[in-house]
């Protein structure tokens, strides 16, 4: 048996992720236009109002009903399982149909209203949400409500709807973020195609029945080949659970390491066609990505409750702690927080929800924004908190306090930083975009494997485009007290205009100075996103609380702007003045061992296993450690 490794250039893996991405833009972008230097104001206010839904209303009642009485979110923690009647409950409710249109037995709840079920099962089990999540915004109702055949949907989603669970295998051992290494192949037979691979961190993989598995198709004659998605039953014989994976949180986490051995899946199951994988999963996660901040906000929301509550009645030095100031102010970017956070999330919902414009650029961000601020709410409340936060529910319970798990929030919440798509990835993922009408009109400039003709006919394009351009970064509706509709609001609307314009610029300035080697100043590029992140949010808070016109939001609104634009001043100055170039020197000398002498005096990390495990194909050795729930 041989390792199974696809060695690829760095030129080869770019190529791979370039062709998947979307490299149109059909519908107006307030992402695409913000990174330009314009914020597009229309584009999201006045504030979106959804239609009223009735069914949906009563479905959310009926979930919080049956999560806050019937889960026992510390029994699943302490236990690393949810129980097989939690299963059964959510399938009752209609919970694994949320996203599947009625027609295949789901509930096809909007997008706000999917994310606003989803903060509220995670509220008490985190799992519960990762579960749901998993089972529908990745797993195969998505890819299937995008490029499905109506047979493919008539074949799989009743199942799906009625209760049983899919999951979306793409990682591997030695592959993540980089899938033009992919080991997994998918060898055309006759009738289909044989499938061999392992899959890596696989959510919901040791229950699911259904799964979306991409793999390598090789070239032919006539056959396209390359990265291709299909749908994989997951009873099918020559599957294999190898293994349950643990995690520092998410402990109820269903998931797996997965091996294909001369699986036969039949060509029907092909989604959108042979070397598509890639663009589907891409696709697939433009929306998949709101369920993430949607527990992220869930999460802020229960940190605020908490907080509350307990500096309330803890009495320290005379007073409430919430009375300190050093208490006051971690409250206060707890509730602000909170407030923008989810002005962002049902924005994007909203986005996603009319169909009008194109939000993939704004879902990023949120992901990125949410699963960031919601890991320093988190360490915010342990702070509050004390030796309390530091200590587990059952702890506290076991003398008599309430059983408030601060710790296993921390935990839980860590993942988000890493889930479908870490933070440096999607510093990235959204600065190529933020940059692609740059690359469209002078890519062939900073190109250096350009040919002459090719850079001759960027030149004339980016001349016409930056002769037009350039000089609306110099005055905008900001400059001139515009926005006075926004009221209290109007001065952070301006001086968020006037910060799109200043991003626009400095970016132009990276891209002159760098060019071809931007790609590679990764701290430049993810401060950029960061800015525009922020950026985002002030002009979504600003939106809805204007909109609402009830002074308490005003405030929460005023104030979280004020906050978001002291990091904003932090990132600006950061820029230019950073540690960047001596920091990469000095991580190369430790990379060649130029350092170890710091690493004395401690006994060393253990030295057995391999620090990223190898696969060779064949049948499993392993026992099966599937898990499935018997019907009831």
């Amino acid at each position: 048996m041989t390792t199974v490794q696809r060695e690829v250039s760095a030129e080869q893996a770019r190529q791979v992720a370039e062709a998947a991405r979307e490299s149109e833009w059909r519908k107006p972008s307030f992402g695409k236009q913000l990174f330009l230097g314009r914020l597009r104001m229309d584009l999201i206010h006045p504030w979106p109002r959804p239609a009223p839904n009735p069914d949906a209303e009563q479905f959310l009642a009926k979930l919080g009903e049956y999560v806050g009485t019937e889960v026992d979110g510390a029994a699943i923690e302490r236990d690393a399982h949810i129980p097989d009647e939690v299963f059964h409950g959510l399938a009752e409710l209609g919970a694994f149909g949320m996203k599947i249109d009625p027609a295949y037995g789901g509930l096809g709840l909007s997008h706000l209203d999917y994310c606003r079920a989803l903060t509220l099962a995670g509220s008490v089990s985190p799992a519960i949400g990762a579960l749901l999540s998993a089972h529908q915004s990745i797993g195969v109702p998505q890819p299937l409500k995008l490029f499905g055949t109506k047979e493919q949907k008539q074949r799989f989603l009743p199942r799906l709807a009625a209760g049983e669970v899919s999951a979306f295998l793409l990682t591997e051992p030695d592959v993540g973020s980089d899938p033009a290494r992919m080991g997994a192949t998918a060898t055309p037979v006759d009738g289909g195609y044989r499938l061999n691979g392992v899959k890596l961190w696989a959510t919901n993989g040791t229950v699911a029945t259904l799964l979306v598995v991409m793999a390598m198709v090789p070239k032919a004659e006539g056959r396209r080949g390359g990265i291709t998605a299909f749908v994989v039953e997951g009873d099918a014989e020559g599957v294999t659970v190898e293994n349950r994976n643990a995690f520092l949180g998410l402990r109820g986490l269903e998931n797996s390491v997965t091996r294909f051995h001369d699986v036969f899946v039949p060509a029907e199951n092909v989604i959108g066609g042979e070397g598509q994988g890639l663009k589907i999963a891409l696709s697939t996660l433009n929306t998949g990505r709101l369920s993430l901040p949607a527990m992220c906000v869930g999460a802020a929301k229960w940190s605020l409750s908490v907080a509350r509550q307990w500096s309330q009645q803890r009495v320290q030095w005379g007073r409430p702690v919430g009375r300190h100031e050093a208490v006051a102010t971690k409250i206060a970017f707890i509730a602000a927080t909170a407030y923008g956070m989810e002005s962002m999330l049902d924005l994007c919902c909203m986005l996603a929800d009319d169909d009008r414009n194109d939000f993939r650029i704004e879902a990023a961000l949120v992901k990125l924004y949410g699963s960031e601020l919601a890991w320093q709410v988190a360490d915010e409340l342990v702070q509050i908190r004390g030796g309390r936060g530091y200590e587990s529910a059952d702890s506290l319970a076991a003398r008599g306090e309430k059983a408030i798990g601060v710790e296993q929030l921390l935990r839980d919440l860590r993942i988000n930083r890493i889930f479908e798509g870490s933070t440096e990835i999607m510093h990235l993922f959204i600065a190529r975009e933020a940059v692609d009408q740059h690359l469209s009109v002078a890519g062939a400039l900073i190109d250096p494997k350009s040919p002459i003709g090719a850079k001759g006919k960027a030149l004339l394009r980016a001349t016409g485009f930056y002769a037009r351009w350039l000089p609306t970064l110099a005055v905008g509706r900001g400059t001139f007290g515009g926005y006075r509709k926004f009221g209290r609001l109007a001065k952070h609307v301006r001086w968020a205009e006037r910060a799109a314009r200043r991003l626009a610029r400095n970016t132009f300035q990276g891209m002159a100075r760098w060019q071809g080697r931007l790609e590679h100043r990764q701290g430049f590029l993810g401060r950029v996103v960061d800015i525009g992140a922020e950026l985002f949010a002030i002009a979504a808070v600003c939106s809805r609380a204007t909109a609402s016109g009830r002074p308490e939001e005003i405030e929460l609104a005023d104030l979280f702007c004020h906050q978001s634009r002291g990091r904003i001043a932090i990132l600006e100055h950061a820029l230019w003045h950073n540690t960047d170039a001596a920091d990469v020197a000095l991580a190369r000398q430790v990379l060649a061992g130029t350092h170890t002498a710091l690493e004395s005096g401690i006994i060393p990390p253990p030295d057995q296993g391999e620090w990223v495990s190898t696969w060779t194909p064949g049948p499993s050795t392993a026992p099966d450690t599937r898990r499935r729930i018997p019907p009831r």
